[in-house]
């Protein structure tokens, strides 16, 4: 609802005077009350339940004892903290009536976006927030600089970034030789080496050394995430060091080819967050000051659509990073989509001899000379196992392959009459020394 109170005026013509002011609603229907006692200069104000019940309660609401607010003036405090994720029904909280003091509150209850929650979030995570300059030029002539961000993920020095900050993407000879200058939050200069870096998810990480102790940021999980989620974005966007920008999760799982990126299937967090040259390797943090994700992109012809790397596959990535020194991705040749109930009546609508499934993977489109090609897999297959095991996402077959190059694995697929093939494919490593 628009500002419902203004202002309201006190009387000091007598102790006791009190002054109400009455706002009609313009959501819902009910009034809201406000008396202030000119004595002891704080501001009780009454809203009825029907003001504060969310869509589904609407309905259902009948008659409920009045929730009430105690505010003092001039302060705005704990205001609940909601998804715009569509969920069956009402968080159980919410169906209770609610009081509190919200001016004197020093509790932080849980699932509440208080005034300090984005700037303590930021607090907790700004510390270890390092900004990135790498030397570019034509072999030992440096022309200029890439400039970016990244995070201290852990004491002995490790940064998380993005790897086209810091290794060459467009032709240049990179003078650098695998170094970059780092500059932390409090001023202290380092020298870091790039260790590892992963040009298909754009995840790199750089590592320096330090007698003293090193701030460090902690890891959350994008997979808790849901679209309408509170997060920051910090970095270093145009070199201004030290910027916080919030917004929400406007998509948790936007592929690559969503945004018209060719190449592999990736999956990328969307957010509203302002990112701008320079906030390139920087953290996308939760409300809790956890990093989920990095920010590695934003699309130039429109505002609000940014997007980064979810911080569970980045944590798999490091893992490769420690085990090989890489990133060791299979490949199959394969497109996939992930089928649900409505698209397959959809595709049996179109095509009365598509095989009766009521989950699977459907294969639009097999890269010639592929290990897929070569296991037999034809287009309009419907994976339906992959290794011994029911699939019903393609993301399901990308966790069953891991790191198996080279490994004979089992597919079971349907075809049209409900032909139920059995093949076997062998995944290649694509591009072996990125």
């Amino acid at each position: 609802m628009n500002q419902l109170l203004r202002q309201a005026a006190f009387s000091s013509s007598t102790r006791y005077s009190v002054t109400r002011v009455v706002s009609i609603a313009t959501i819902g229907s009910g009034l809201l009350y406000a008396n202030s006692n000119a004595d002891s200069g704080r501001l009780y104000v009454s809203i009825h339940e029907s003001l504060l019940l969310l869509p589904w309660q609407l309905l259902e609401h009948r008659s409920h004892r009045p929730s009430s607010l105690s505010i003092h003036p001039w302060h705005f405090g704990n205001l609940p903290l909601f998804s715009s994720r569509i969920s069956p029904g009402p968080p159980e909280d919410l169906k209770k009536d609610v009081s509190v003091e919200v001016g004197s509150c020093t509790k932080q209850c849980a699932g509440c976006l208080g005034k300090d929650t984005i700037a303590n979030a930021a607090a907790r995570v700004a510390p270890a927030v390092i900004h990135l300059s790498v030397p570019r030029g034509y072999h030992e002539t440096t022309t200029g600089s890439s400039r970016g961000s990244g995070t201290i993920i852990d004491s002995d020095g490790t940064i998380l970034t993005c790897a086209h900050a810091v290794v060459d993407f467009q032709g240049l000879r990179n003078t650098s030789k695998g170094k970059v200058d780092v500059t932390l939050r409090d001023g202290r200069t380092f020298e870091g080496t790039v260790v590892s870096a992963d040009l298909h998810s754009d995840i790199a990480i750089v590592k320096i050394n330090s007698k003293t102790p090193l701030p460090m940021a902690k890891l959350g999980f994008s997979s808790k995430l849901r679209p309408g989620d509170w997060v920051l974005a910090l970095g270093s966007p145009l070199s201004l060091e030290n910027t916080v920008t919030a917004g929400i999760i406007s998509c948790v799982d936007r592929t690559s080819s969503d945004i018209g990126l060719g190449g592999m299937r990736r999956e990328y967090l969307q957010t509203d967050c302002s990112i701008n040259k320079g906030n390139s390797g920087g953290p996308l943090v939760n409300i809790d000051g956890e990093i989920v994700g990095v920010n590695i992109m934003k699309l130039l012809p429109a505002d609000g659509l940014s997007f980064a790397v979810p911080i569970d596959g980045i944590t798999k990535i490091m893992e490769h990073f420690k085990k090989s020194g890489r990133f060791v991705r299979p490949w199959l040749g394969l497109k996939m989509i992930d089928l649900n109930e409505l698209i397959i009546a959809q595709l049996k609508e179109r095509d009365a001899n598509f095989p009766n499934v009521s989950r699977g993977v459907l294969v639009p489109m097999v890269t010639p000379e592929s290990p897929a090609d070569l296991a037999g897999f034809l287009l309009g297959d419907v994976i339906i196992e992959f290794d011994g095991k029911p699939i019903e996402r393609v993301k399901e077959i990308v966790e069953i392959m891991e790191d198996r190059i080279g490994v004979p694995l089992k597919v079971v697929v349907k075809r049209a009459n409900d032909a139920e093939v059995s093949l076997t494919v062998v995944p290649e490593e694509i591009n072996p020394e990125m």
